[in-house]
């Protein structure tokens, strides 16, 4: 019987995007790009979900091209992985806000030890996409930020959320980062019927930006929302 750990890597190693892109879109397989992200991943979920336990979902929109666009693990740039998690990666060095949040957030809760033993995090989308603004000037896209994008996209994201709860998710009860993204996952969910309880929380990336002032609040709010207290 296949661990946690070996599900998720077995998983990421043959994620590959054939489907079709609007024009001005692009997708970044860090698997392929980065030999050492395999590497780093593959260490990551060694270390925090080498067992069979059954966890909870939360659901980002797509990584970032500095966040698992680098290191193959979400919300996670290379100085979190480093400092939180105790795996340097020496071919990339990345900030993204998203995971700052994040790994404050974890902090609180526990540390990385307890929060990975009972939340597993992805995105229906789990490559990054990136947009071409100028000519070779590209900025990270979200799935849904273009309707013929979301279209073409909605087919490998279904598939890829039915292979994350095939793993042993909880689906009672899901955690969904970003008001935006919760709304076309509901539409994925009233067509596939794949979770229960959708939980919306405020994402990271829109917490760090705009409303870094209160972020003691929001992490608050995530860990009272993840305990269900």
């Amino acid at each position: 019987m296949l661990t946690f750990s070996e599900k998720v890597v077995l998983f990421n190693k043959q994620l590959h995007y054939q489907g079709n892109l609007p024009i001005g879109f692009n997708v970044i397989n860090p698997y392929l790009d980065n030999p050492e992200t395999l590497v780093v991943m593959e260490q990551f979920y060694k270390k925090f979900y080498q067992d069979n336990l059954q966890r909870k979902f939360i659901i980002g929109i797509n990584p970032s091209r500095h966040g698992a666009g680098v290191t193959g693990v979400p919300f996670t740039d290379t100085k979190r992985l480093a400092s939180a998690c105790g795996i340097p990666m020496r071919s990339a060095h990345t900030h993204e806000i998203s995971s700052v949040f994040m790994y404050d957030m974890i902090e609180a809760y526990g540390g990385p030890s307890i929060f990975y033993k009972q939340f597993y995090i992805n995105s229906p989308f789990p490559l990054a996409i990136v947009r071409e603004t100028n000519p070779n000037n590209w900025i990270n896209a979200n799935y849904y930020d273009d309707k013929q994008l979301f279209e073409m996209v909605k087919p490998f994201m279904v598939e890829s959320l039915k292979q994350h709860i095939a793993m042993g998710l909880e689906t009672d009860q899901v955690f969904v980062l970003g008001k935006k993204n919760a709304t076309f996952l509901a539409k994925i969910n009233k067509e596939e019927k794949l979770f229960g309880e959708m939980i919306i929380l405020d994402h990271p990336r829109y917490i760090q930006q705009y409303k870094s002032k209160d972020k003691q609040h929001y992490i608050d709010n995530y860990i009272q929302l993840l305990s269900g207290l």
